[in-house]
């Protein structure tokens, strides 16, 4: 029985900015919003997000007890999504690139974007359903374009918002260990570069540390702990 509640709207400038004014209204966790078209989405480090009708947005207000990094939230919302697509599209080939990216047959077809307050954070999610932006930073792809024929927007929310809501209750009871296991199981390996503000860093992925962060392994043998860049995987 879902325990979160979803209203739907038909435009809105962000999802996520409906759901942080009710959230610092007082709005109870669980407060889920879908929209079907955004005039102002926006992904991460206030990236444009295009968010042309038919494709899929929504972000729910989460009130957790435990303080955690953000990452691990982002972490969650990508295995969520991934949960979704491998329900739809059974056969399609799926992998998860840090630090929330995830890749549908080697390209990106989803945006995730984390916002906290005072005892409160949001999860926006935009899934590509029938369209994808064309000058990416990462190539991007949609889930029509893999084969997806039956794309209810109402259902594949509710089935991205009860993974999501699973994967939240399993984090709250069982902390960050069972998220950790899943998402390192469909995790891009091998050699990647890690843009960070300053220079570029070259190593090979190791892992993730237990507050979410990206592990890197340098040519030296040393390994290096990032919360936060963009990565590009090296075929």
């Amino acid at each position: 029985m879902n325990t979160y509640r979803l209203q739907h709207i038909a435009v809105t400038a962000s999802t996520n900015d409906e759901v942080k004014r009710a959230a610092e209204s007082g709005e109870p966790e669980g407060y889920a919003v879908q929209a079907l078209r955004q005039t102002a989405g926006r992904g991460r480090h206030g990236r444009h997000w295009e968010s042309p009708e038919g494709n899929l947005y929504c972000s729910i207000l989460l009130r957790p007890f435990v303080a955690r990094p953000l990452g691990t939230y982002s972490l969650m919302a990508s295995l969520a999504i991934a949960d979704m697509i491998q329900n739809v599209l059974p056969q399609a080939a799926l992998a998860l690139k840090w630090p929330n990216d995830v890749l549908l047959n080697g390209k990106k077809v989803s945006g995730i974007l984390i916002e906290a307050g005072e005892g409160w954070l949001v999860i926006g999610m935009g899934v590509n359903i029938v369209q994808y932006p064309a000058d990416t930073l990462y190539p991007a792809t949609a889930l029509a374009e893999a084969g997806l024929r039956d794309r209810d927007l109402a259902a594949l929310t509710i089935d991205l918002l009860d993974g999501l809501w699973g994967w939240y209750q399993r984090l709250q009871a069982q902390g960050f260990a069972p998220i950790q296991q899943a998402w390192l199981a469909l995790a891009l390996q091998g050699e990647i570069s890690v843009k960070l503000p300053q220079r570029i860093v070259r190593g090979q992925f190791a892992g993730l540390g237990p507050d979410g962060s990206l592990r890197l392994r340098l040519a030296d043998g040393s390994e290096r702990s990032i919360a936060s860049g963009d990565v590009f995987h090296h075929d």
